[in-house]
């Protein structure tokens, strides 16, 4: 019989939605989460306990009394210039506090674990895809602790009994096609999201950083997912570890990208008006294309994207923009 599982970080953005499916599904889950980016009402069929991650007595305490043989470990800050001008945040929360929770995993006895990495682990690449086998070469403190947790992780796995998927996420967008949770993050930086929030008008403007970069039309190319196919391929990570798979790393994309410009496109396309924007110079560490080499996922975990389009993907990000506008003015 399967036990409760722990998800840190399930009251953020990617975390949540993760969470909703999980309880859809008949999981036992608790969250663990302190609210410091993420948001209570967000998480769905779910106990939510506030508190760190970095909390060794509570996370002790957690894992022995709901009996945890699972986690699945989100909570981290994710905002790249953030972590250039203040590092020691970064190594602290994401490296540090995950280094805390994986003694408390070993020592309750945790089988399984799932890791939200990122596709800044790869730097600046030399193509313009990315394997789980190409060189890993951060540029930036995010990228640094996140695959600091990595290394961690993969060692601790060959140390012990606990086995582990490491998912490398890519461009995450759009938000649940239901309309129940969405990306409510403050100062968001994505650019699907920082579009939608010009078209419903909290934003003056979207800047766009590089339009002199060696594509096809000069703007940056990136591997866009929508959060419920990543969530998904969290779901079909777990039956994996359950089902007896060896730990294993694998990159969350679609294996296709779009141009800045293409995605202004699109969202002026499901707006229905254009959007007001400004170019600026490319900012430092911004690679031309980076777009994940995306078939091992398919292979391990059979994950089939259901979402795979670029209007769709906006289209959902918009709505969940009108819903918090109208949750800002009274409505529904």
């Amino acid at each position: 019989m399967n036990g409760k599982i722990l998800v840190t970080g399930g009251a953020g953005y990617i975390g949540s939605h993760v969470v909703r499916l999980l309880s859809e599904a008949g999981q036992a889950v608790l969250v663990l989460d302190n609210l410091s980016t993420g948001f209570a009402d967000a998480v769905i069929g779910a106990e939510l306990v506030v508190g760190d991650t970095g909390d060794h007595g509570l996370v002790s305490r957690l894992l022995d009394e709901h009996r945890i043989d699972t986690v699945l470990h989100f909570a981290a800050h994710t905002i790249v210039p953030e972590s250039v001008s203040d590092p020691l945040k970064y190594y602290g929360n994401n490296t540090c506090c995950t280094r805390s929770l994986l003694a408390c995993c070993e020592a309750a006895g945790v089988k399984h674990f799932i890791f939200s990495s990122t596709a800044a682990v790869y730097g600046i690449p030399e193509g313009p895809e990315c394997s789980e086998d190409s060189p890993l070469a951060p540029i930036n403190p995010y990228g640094a602790s996140k695959l600091m947790s990595e290394m961690m992780l993969r060692d601790l796995g060959l140390a012990g009994t606990m086995r582990h998927v490491i998912l490398r996420y890519f461009n995450v967008a759009g938000s649940d096609p239901g309309g129940r949770i969405g990306q409510s993050t403050e100062k968001a930086t994505l650019l699907i999201k920082v579009a939608a929030e010009v078209a419903v008008g909290k934003r003056a403007q979207l800047s766009v950083f590089g339009s002199d970069y060696p594509t096809a039309d000069g703007t940056g190319v990136r591997d866009y997912i929508h959060v419920d196919d990543l969530a998904i391929a969290h779901i079909q990570a777990l039956d994996y570890l359950r089902d007896g798979g060896d730990s294993v790393t694998l990159n969350c994309g679609y294996g296709h990208g779009y141009s800045v410009r293409e995605v202004i496109e699109a969202v002026n396309r499901v707006n229905g008006a254009p959007i007001p924007v400004q170019e600026e110079p490319r900012r430092a560490g911004d690679p031309p294309t980076l777009i994940a080499r995306a078939d091992k996922i398919r292979t391990t975990l059979g994950w089939t994207p259901k979402y795979d389009d670029l209007d769709f993907i906006v289209k959902t990000s918009l709505d969940w923009e009108r819903k918090l506008l109208r949750k800002t003015a009274g409505g529904n």
